[in-house]
Order: C-alpha cells, then sequence, then structure tokens
C-alpha cells in the first residue's frame, strides 16, 4: 500500500505491448511501428511483451503472461479486444495509444477498464515517457533527457514541440504524459502521482480545460504544496476558450476565475510558452522569496531603466539598498557606480566589482532577489563576472538572475551560468517576469496555507431564516429576489443594509418617507427588473413629499412602458445614505463552471461595468484571504487616506465579505448576487442595493459539495474524558499544527516511531511533514488529539501550551468506497483510550463522506495495534504482499 495506484502505469516492471501488423498502410499502424520503434529504442529497466491478439494462441496460453502495464495502438475496434486481454492476464495499467476514438469507442474503453480494475490511460493519447527508467511508450518524439522537471499536456501537438525544444535546450524530464480527449486517468490523478513522485522537483502543466473542478483543486493543491507547479493554459480570451471547448472536450471557466482557482492551489500561472519554462527552470531552484522587491545591478544604465520599467510594470518593487549597505558598498565600486535606485556598477566595472555588488545586495534585508544586467564591454571579461556569479549564488539565500546581454561574445559565459544552474535570459523583462513567477509561487503558497471553517468566529448568522426565505421564494417559482428580499437575506447573515420600507401607493409613499426623514431615495420593486435604472426606475435625493408623490407616479409610468410584462410590487422608499467621502463599492458573486461560486469584489456605483474592476477570490475566506482580496482590486488605492478622505474601517470591510462567504457556502442555493453600492468609510459599511438570484439546490450539495475547496470541516470537533482524569480535544489537523506533530514524532520512542512509519527516522522531513498538515478534506482527513497542559514559563508565570498526543487519518483508495488509515498515540498517553477513540473518529467520518470499507497495514510484531483492531472489530488477515504485515479491514 506504500506504493501509488498509478505505479503500475508510470513505473512498470513488465509491460506487454499489443501493436498489430506493422506493414499494415492504416495511420493507426504507423502509429504502432513508431511506438515499437521508441520502446525497443533504448534499454528499458524492466521486461517487454509482445503480443499479437490474433497470432499469440489461446487465452490458456496468453494466462502464462503477466504485465503490470498493456500497451495498446491499435485501430479502435481491435483496441477494445486487445484491452479485453490485458484485463483478463491481470494488467493493473493500459496504455491506448493514438486518435481517432469517438466518444461511443472511447466508453466502451472505459467500461472495460473499469470491469478488470484497470487504470486506463487513453484513447486519443500520445502515450508517456519516463526517462530514467528508459521507456518511451510514446509516439511524441525520441526519449528525452534525464531531469527533475515532469511535462503533463493535454495538447499531443504541443507534446512533441516542447520535446523537440528542450532537446535542443538541454531541458531533461523525469515523466512526460501527453494526455487527449476522452482519457479515462485524467490530469487530476496525473498530478496526484507526481505530487510523491520521488524522480519529480518540479511539475509544467499545458491546459485546456477540467472535467471536474473539486477532483482538480484537490489533485493541484496536493502537487504545489509538495513541489512548484507552472501552469500554461489556453482560452484566455473568449474566442480561445471556445476552441479549446471544441479541441479538448473538456469544460473552460472563466479565465479570471481560473486565475482565482491557480492561486489558491499555489501554483503559478503563465501566459506564454516561453515562460512555461522559464518560470520552471527558477521555482525548480527551490527559491523561497520573503516579497517582491528585485535588485538591479547592472554595468549599462539602459538595459537597467529596461528592467526597472517592467518591474513596476508587472506590480513588483525595486529593490533599493539600506543607506548603510550603501556607504559600505561605495568604496568598493569604480567612481562613476551609482547606487541611488539602480546599483549601476558603470561600464569599468571588473569581476571584483560585480561581486562586490552581488554580496552586498544579497546581505541586505531590504532585498528579496538579485538580477545582474550585463552588456558586453570591451576588455571585460564576461567569463569571469558569471564565475563570480557562480560562486555569489552558492552562499545566497535569495533569487539569483541574471540578463546576459549579446550573443557570440558572451557564449562561455552563458556556459558558466548554465553549469552553475543560475537562470540566464537574453532581455531583462524575461527576467524580471522570472523573479515575478518566483514572487508569485510564494505569495500563492501563502494563501494554499489557509483553510477556513465555513463560519467565521463572527456572530452566528440566522442560516434557517435565510433558508425560509430563499424556499419561499422557490415555492413562488421564482429566482430573482426582490430588493426587499435580498436585503433580507443580508440582514440574516449580519450584513448592515439601509432600512429598506415597500410603498403600494403614492400616499403610503409620502407618509413613509416623511417618517424616514428627508432626502430619500426611490427604487421600483419588481422581480423581473435586474437593472432599475435602465427603466428610470431610481430615483435619488428626493427632498420633500410633493415630490415623492410626483416621482412615485412617473416611476410606475415609465416603467409599465419601458418594460411592460414586468411585474410591480410597489416602489421602495430609503433614507438617503449620507457619508461626504464614503467610498461606493461592489461586492458579489458570480457561479462560474466549472468552479462554482466565486466572489468578487472591487468599485462599485453605476459606472461599475465601465470600470470593470473585479478582483475574485474563491470561498471560503478568512481575514487573510479577505484582505488579499481587497489588495487585489483597483479600488484598493482609494480606501486608505485619499484626497482628505480618511481611511475607510477595513476590518468592517473584512467582515462583510466573511459574510459573503458564510452566504455561499451555507445557501448552495445563490446563483448571483450583486451588492453594488455598498458604501464604505471611517464608520463602517452599509449595503445601500443589492440583487440575488437563486436556484433550487441539487441533492450534492450535502457537505458543501458545491464549492471548489472543501471548507476546514470544523463540525468534526469533539472534546472528550480522559482516562484517569481531565479532557482532550478531537478536531481536524490544519496548517498550524506542524510543529506540535514534529514535536509528537520527535518525542515517539523507537519502537512507536518505527510501527508508525516502519522507518528509522528520528523527525518528519519538511515536504513529509506539510504534505500530513495541509490536507485535502474532500479525499482524506486527519484528526488530531489535542491536550492541553499547563506549565512554568521562562519568568515563572504559569502558561496553557497545546500539545499533539495522537493522530489517526484515512486517504480514500483510487475506487472512491474505500480508505486506508494509519495511527499513531504518543507513548505516554497509551492505555488512555485514545488509540480506540480516535480510530472510531476516523470511522464515523469515512462512513460520513458515503465510504464503505476502512483497512490499515499493521506490522505482524505489533501486538498492541493488533489487539485495538481486533477490539474495534476489525477483520486481521495475512497480507499477500508482505508476510511481515496484516491486512485489517472494517465494513463502515
Amino acid at each position: 500500500m506504500d506504493k501509488h495506484y498509478l505505479t503500475p502505469l508510470f513505473q512498470p516492471d513488465t509491460i506487454a505491448v499489443f501493436a498489430g501488423n506493422h506493414e499494415d498502410p492504416d495511420s493507426q499502424i504507423a502509429h504502432a511501428r513508431t511506438l515499437c520503434a521508441a520502446l525497443t529504442g533504448q534499454r528499458f529497466s524492466g521486461t517487454l511483451v509482445f503480443l499479437d491478439i490474433h497470432t499469440s494462441g489461446t487465452l490458456a496460453d496468453l494466462a502464462q503472461t503477466r504485465a503490470d502495464l498493456a500497451i495498446i495502438a491499435l485501430p479502435p475496434a481491435e483496441a477494445l479486444a486487445a484491452l479485453e486481454v490485458a484485463g483478463r492476464i491481470r494488467c493493473k495499467a493500459a496504455l491506448v495509444v493514438g486518435s481517432g476514438a469517438n466518444a461511443d469507442i472511447a466508453a466502451d474503453l472505459h467500461q472495460v477498464a473499469r470491469r478488470h480494475g484497470m487504470h486506463l490511460l487513453g484513447p486519443n493519447s500520445l502515450g508517456f515517457q519516463r526517462p530514467r527508467s528508459g521507456l518511451n511508450a510514446s509516439v511524441a518524439g525520441p526519449l528525452a533527457a534525464i531531469g527533475p522537471l515532469a511535462l503533463v499536456s493535454q495538447s499531443g501537438a504541443l507534446t512533441s514541440s516542447i520535446l523537440d525544444w528542450a532537446g535542443q535546450n538541454r531541458v531533461g524530464f523525469s515523466t512526460v504524459v501527453s494526455l487527449g480527449p476522452k482519457t479515462a486517468v485524467d490530469i487530476a490523478q496525473v498530478l496526484d502521482f507526481l505530487a510523491s513522485d520521488a524522480q519529480t522537483h518540479s511539475i509544467v502543466v499545458y491546459l485546456e480545460g477540467i472535467s471536474n473542478a473539486r477532483r482538480f483543486m484537490s489533485a493541484l493543491r496536493a502537487a504545489a504544496n509538495a513541489k512548484p507547479v507552472v501552469v500554461l493554459k489556453a482560452g484566455r480570451k473568449t474566442a480561445g476558450n471556445e476552441a479549446a471547448q471544441t479541441h479538448s472536450g473538456a469544460i473552460v471557466g472563466s479565465d479570471d476565475v481560473f486565475d482565482a482557482a491557480l492561486r489558491r492551489a499555489g501554483a503559478v500561472r503563465v501566459r506564454s510558452f516561453v515562460e512555461l519554462f522559464s518560470a520552471a527552470k527558477c521555482l525548480a531552484s527551490r527559491y523561497r522569496p520573503v516579497g517582491k522587491r528585485l535588485a538591479v545591478v547592472t554595468n549599462g544604465g539602459g538595459p537597467g531603466v529596461l528592467a526597472a520599467d517592467w518591474i513596476s510594470e508587472i506590480a513588483l518593487q525595486l529593490g533599493k539598498l539600506a543607506p548603510e549597505t550603501m556607504a559600505a558598498l561605495k568604496p568598493k565600486l569604480p567612481p562613476l557606480a551609482s547606487l541611488n535606485d539602480l546599483i549601476d556598477v558603470s561600464e569599468e566595472a571588473t569581476a571584483e566589482h560585480y561581486r562586490a555588488a552581488i554580496e552586498a545586495a544579497g546581505h541586505d534585508r531590504s532585498v528579496d532577489g538579485v538580477l545582474v544586467v550585463h552588456s558586453p564591454k570591451a576588455g571585460i571579461d564576461a567569463a569571469a563576472i558569471a564565475q563570480v556569479m557562480a560562486e555569489a549564488k552558492v552562499r545566497m539565500n535569495k533569487p539569483l538572475l541574471c540578463c546576459w546581454m549579446g550573443d557570440a561574445s558572451v557564449t562561455e559565459a552563458r556556459e558558466v551560468l548554465g553549469k552553475a544552474a543560475i537562470p540566464s535570459f537574453r532581455t531583462p523583462e524575461a527576467a524580471v517576469g522570472a523573479f515575478g513567477n518566483i514572487a508569485s509561487f510564494y505569495q500563492n503558497q501563502q494563501l494554499l496555507q489557509q483553510t477556513p471553517p465555513p463560519l467565521s468566529t463572527l456572530a452566528q448568522p440566522d442560516i434557517e431564516g435565510a433558508r425560509l426565505i430563499i424556499e419561499n421564494v422557490l415555492t413562488e417559482r421564482r429566482k430573482v429576489l426582490t430588493e426587499m428580499e435580498s436585503k433580507a437575506l443580508l440582514s440574516a447573515f449580519h450584513i448592515p443594509v439601509t432600512q429598506t420600507i415597500l410603498a403600494r401607493s403614492a400616499n403610503e409613499a409620502m407618509m413613509i418617507a416623511t417618517q424616514l426623514g428627508y432626502p430619500v431615495a426611490l427604487k421600483i420593486d419588481s422581480p423581473d427588473i435586474s437593472h432599475k435604472s435602465d427603466v428610470n426606475g431610481v430615483a435619488l435625493n428626493v427632498m420633500n413629499a410633493t415630490a415623492v408623490r410626483d416621482v412615485y407616479n412617473t416611476m410606475i409610468q415609465s416603467v409599465a412602458r419601458l418594460q411592460p410584462g414586468a411585474k410591480i410590487n410597489g416602489v421602495t422608499i430609503q433614507k438617503m445614505a449620507r457619508s461626504k467621502r464614503g467610498r461606493e463599492l461592489y461586492i458579489g458573486l458570480k457561479t462560474d463552471d466549472p468552479f462554482g461560486p466565486v466572489i468578487a469584489f472591487g468599485a462599485g456605483g453605476t459606472m461599475i461595468e465601465l470600470i470593470g474592476d473585479q478582483a475574485m477570490e474563491l470561498p471560503p475566506l478568512n481575514q487573510f484571504l479577505a484582505r488579499r482580496l481587497i489588495e487585489r482590486s483597483r479600488v484598493a488605492d482609494t480606501l486608505g487616506e485619499w484626497r482628505g478622505a480618511t481611511a475607510i474601517d477595513m476590518e468592517e470591510l473584512e467582515h462583510v465579505l466573511l459574510r459573503v462567504s458564510e452566504m455561499v457556502c451555507e445557501l448552495p442555493q445563490l446563483r448571483e448576487m450583486d451588492i453594488n453600492p455598498i458604501i464604505v468609510d471611517e464608520d463602517g459599511a452599509v449595503a445601500v442595493d443589492a440583487r440575488i438570484v437563486i436556484e433550487s439546490a441539487p441533492a450534492t450539495a450535502r457537505n458543501y459539495a458545491h464549492l471548489a475547496i472543501l471548507p476546514y470541516p470544523a463540525r468534526y470537533e469533539q472534546v472528550w474524558p480522559l482516562r484517569g482524569g481531565g479532557e482532550y480535544t478531537i478536531r481536524p489537523i490544519h496548517p498550524d499544527d506542524a510543529q506540535m506533530l514534529q514535536d509528537l514524532v520527535q518525542n515517539l520512542s523507537p519502537e512507536s516511531r518505527y510501527y508508525r512509519f516502519v522507518s528509522s527516522m528520528t523527525e518528519l522531513p519538511p515536504s513529509m511533514l506539510s504534505r500530513l498538515t495541509l490536507i485535502d478534506y474532500d479525499r482524506e482527513m486527519a484528526l488530531v488529539a489535542i491536550h492541553r497542559e499547563r506549565k512554568a514559563g521562562e519568568d515563572g508565570e504559569i502558561v496553557e501550551t497545546e500539545r499533539v498526543v495522537g493522530v489517526s487519518r484515512y486517504i480514500t483508495n483510487p475506487d472512491k468506497s474505500s480508505c486506508e488509515f494509519s495511527l499513531v498515540v504518543a507513548d505516554d498517553f497509551n492505555g488512555k483510550g485514545l488509540g480506540s477513540r480516535l480510530m472510531l473518529s476516523i470511522m464515523e467520518e469515512a462512513r460520513d463522506k458515503g465510504l464503505a470499507e476502512i483497512e490499515g497495514l499493521v506490522l505482524a510484531n505489533n501486538p498492541g495495534m493488533l489487539k485495538l483492531m481486533k477490539g474495534l472489530g476489525f477483520q486481521i488477515k495475512p497480507f499477500a504482499e508482505d508476510p511481515d504485515f496484516k491486512l485489517v479491514t472494517h465494513s463502515l
């Protein structure tokens, strides 16, 4: 069970090849010839067996054949028969190479693979490569060079082009996978494999679309947590989206939403083929910057200014040396050197001058990365400067990049930089863009670490009241809420709204306006009118009763004339929101296909469409995510002190966003929502107008299934009494538990560590620690037992600390109906009932997810665990693959 379920596909020991008659002129057979040549063109570390379904004998003869992987390069009808044979000889995975399989043939292939329990890559795939194993199971080109980079592509043509480019640019790969349309093994499963693949250090993805947002986000978040992931997505514009849908048969959502999803997954998005590999090259070096301040060391003013311009263009910051750093560096540089903005070492700079400048910038805390821009100069040894950079890189803990301008005169220097693995670019803009990707990776990793619950820590909303409002509207077979209903829904979640009263006659409007106090605003109330101003349905700053009467009558007549079929309930009356310097903002919800609900924020008011300021984030939100969402909007610059206006109450604005997130999580019927404008000033926020669209939620919306990212499952938190006195809390794990989990492992006895990890390691490696604490609650669960202890601090004061004293977890198996568990309890808490309670709790959670069986491996010489499993009703059986283990199973 320690191997990934796709190991038989991507790392097989034995391969059965079904390739047919190579002399046939059919195009599929041409693929077969290419494939056979590719498979035999180098030494595969495993065993190859070539079979022909027409001439290899009876099934009884074939039954003697055993293979992990079947590779099939046959016409569609014969491919189906070959896949059946592969299933009967117990292949665990299959690859169908070639093109031309329509939806019906693909469905038949998928059905055969499912019946035999095979993982099927294809049809319509160019195959895959694993260079370290000498395995070229593809028709995409010669076997790539060995390297730490994995490539996953949804375009066969682009896969071939990338391999050709990589061969010329000395880029090596751990894995290359071509995913065609209609493949059974999808991009989410491949990412899941690569996340745990020791040969892969970083991943590049060419993506045209996805079929399941939750599964894609789950796999992408797991992969990006383990190693850098860079994504190039087709279809950024509308025409491109349509082409991508036609080409790949996958669903492609809004490009802005896709950006938000990638950020939240901790991945980096690039916009061009060239950027794809420069980003991967930088991220594979494992740089971990702490900001976006890039210092530029240059020997030429022009190239340095170009770099500085592009730094500003892509929202980075020019890293400037601290005054004390400048004072120490100035005597070490030529007289004409300038350090005010750029670190311009001047045209006379030698290798030693560069060394001094690079080391100064590398040690300066106001700098996050260093870019060296060098222009060839007569009498200056470019290779010596490159060697200085190579030596400096070893001592630096910040990104070091370079732009080596020129061509023939700097060839030797570029070779030195390449051997030192220093990312090198030919233009300042490309180099700055590469650092931008590193900075984006760091920022997105911060977003990845956020695991908010569905409800914030603010006052409990009236969820049942909100659901009643929605049910009443749906009962009336309406989808659009009136303004009164929309504001009632907002109020149920404690979002401040303007007092709004419905008037059904002109006289009633006058009385209400007089009671509220002037000036007032009048708005038409109709479920059939989305934009009131388009039908003259809004009047602001109405100052007296006579004006209210006239506006009421005129508005009713105008709306009836411009939209005669609309149902008119009356006119709402509101007291005008008085805030001299309040900012008009917009908070909204849109439902994307395939990512589901997305929260939008930006500038509001009547010019919202013209301004087009909409930053987006996937729910659920916490305060950190809400603040980042605000910062990404263009209107963010106006929210502080601005042109005489005081700064707004930022905390209150964040709270409104948290409330909207709560609405999105708890009300799966929401489809669209516009709170526009919401007026925010130094005293708080108030929603002036709101429009909400709903639909009946499918039965699958239970447990937040409508969200692309599952919230932190706070509902599983429970407090239990501790045998012998005291109590402990069992709750789902989250990233902040990393240090407590490490402490638990370090304090285990050697025997307990070996029983849990079957290893003599004394602590968890950083990558494993991260993997165990940042989990996807959709496909796995880890419950920690937290015990609070009172200890004396350094000053003698008694402080309360938390300690993880036990962990149970499960991971869902590929069959989606069973899961594999693990359990560990601190040695000093053995015999206190923690093990039983943690197992019962994790089993209950798995049952709640709809899983049918839980299983695990227990060392045969671990009597304590075997006794616990027996006491809980598990069946204990021998494990066929390894006699040192017992397989324990329990139906859920």
